[in-house]
């Protein structure tokens, strides 16, 4: 896909300065542009490169005068991080903007589905699914019975939606990603085996929800494992049945969250971090990475470390923890002088 400046200066309601009709087909660092790639300048860190760099097209402040000359095409624009972000949102809505369904499929004579639908090939749609408007299912895709699929939702390559999920408007979920899964539920029996809890609850993912490649989000026993509006959860991680995620929560990857438990809304949860089952997070609460969640959350707590502590005292902490071998060698020394004084 190319694009010229003036082509580009229309999107982004910018001014072009230079030549009009160059062409780019790719974007760029400023500091490794190339003949044919878009870049942009947004920190006076990188003012410099403007002037060596080999971009084609380069988007920059309204504000900016170049002090030197330079062979980059200018696009000024109000602000350029925002508008190369725009533009960014504009190329993935051309480059995904497929239509039709591909062969060979498969797609349940009771499936229904809605105009402008892109399925791509070795697709399943199961029975009595009903899929939204503008929907872009890409190849390999599983879909099982009674799914519901609203307006605008993208579900990538390999992904799996298992039966009874319900999916929001404008979701997307990523290749590898697995929605509806069993419960990991079992229960010893008389032999000391465990044997099996049925699963018979669903996944409930509202509006504007991302899901990372490879993470997965376990069905309820009863009931739902649910997602609020807004959720963006990074890859790699794993929600276990029933589950709650409180609207616009952002959890980034390999973060483990247990069973039945609830958080809140506009949490930020980092990498790695585990969480038990059965518990309670407030609202607004932020968890550092690699810390062990094992108690309820008031709202609004900052919390570091495993098990986890208030940052602040996380930080104290951790002072004297770092010096312990120091403590520990002064002691040794205080012992020493009150043996060969005794």
């Amino acid at each position: 896909m190319k694009f010229t400046a003036n082509q580009i200066a229309g999107i982004l309601e910018g001014e072009v300065v230079g030549n009009p009709d160059v062409e780019v087909s790719k974007l760029s660092k400023i500091e490794e542009g190339t003949k044919g790639s878009l870049t942009f300048l947004a920190n006076p860190k990188y003012t410099s490169f403007i002037y060596s760099t080999e971009a084609s097209i380069t988007i920059v402040n309204k504000t900016f005068e170049a002090e030197q000359d330079i062979q980059t095409t200018l696009i000024k624009v109000e602000d350029a991080y925002k508008s190369f972000s725009k533009l960014l949102e504009y190329y993935n809505q051309v480059k995904l903007n497929k239509t039709g369904v591909e062969q060979p499929v498969f797609i349940s004579e009771s499936a229904v589905y809605g105009e402008n639908i892109y399925v791509g090939a070795f697709s399943y749609i199961g029975e009595n699914v009903k899929i939204g408007a503008n929907v872009k299912i890409y190849p390999n895709v599983y879909i099982g019975d009674n799914v519901v699929i609203s307006d605008n939702v993208i579900v990538f390559a390999g992904a799996k939606i298992y039966s009874e999920s319900i999916i929001g408007h404008d979701c997307v979920i990523h290749s590898g990603a697995v929605v509806g899964a069993d419960g990991f539920g079992f229960a010893p029996n008389e032999k000391g085996e465990f044997q099996k809890v049925p699963q018979t609850g669903n996944v409930i993912l509202e509006d504007h929800v991302d899901i990372g490649a490879g993470t997965t989000i376990d069905r309820a026993t009863l009931g739902s494992t649910v997602i609020r509006r807004g959720v963006k959860l990074d890859n790699q991680i794993q929600i276990a049945h029933n589950v709650e995620i409180g609207e616009n929560t952002v959890i980034a990857a390999q973060t483990g969250v247990a069973g039945s438990t609830k958080i809140g809304k506009n949490c930020m949860i980092g990498g790695q971090v585990g969480i038990v089952g059965h518990i309670t997070i407030g609202d607004n609460v932020k968890i550092q990475a690699q810390s062990g969640i094992g108690r309820n959350i008031k709202d609004n707590e900052v919390l570091q470390g495993s098990p986890a502590l208030n940052y602040g005292d996380y930080n104290k902490s951790y002072v004297h923890f770092k010096n312990l071998p120091k403590l520990a060698n002064s002691i040794h020394q205080l012992e020493k002088k009150i043996k060969d004084n005794e």
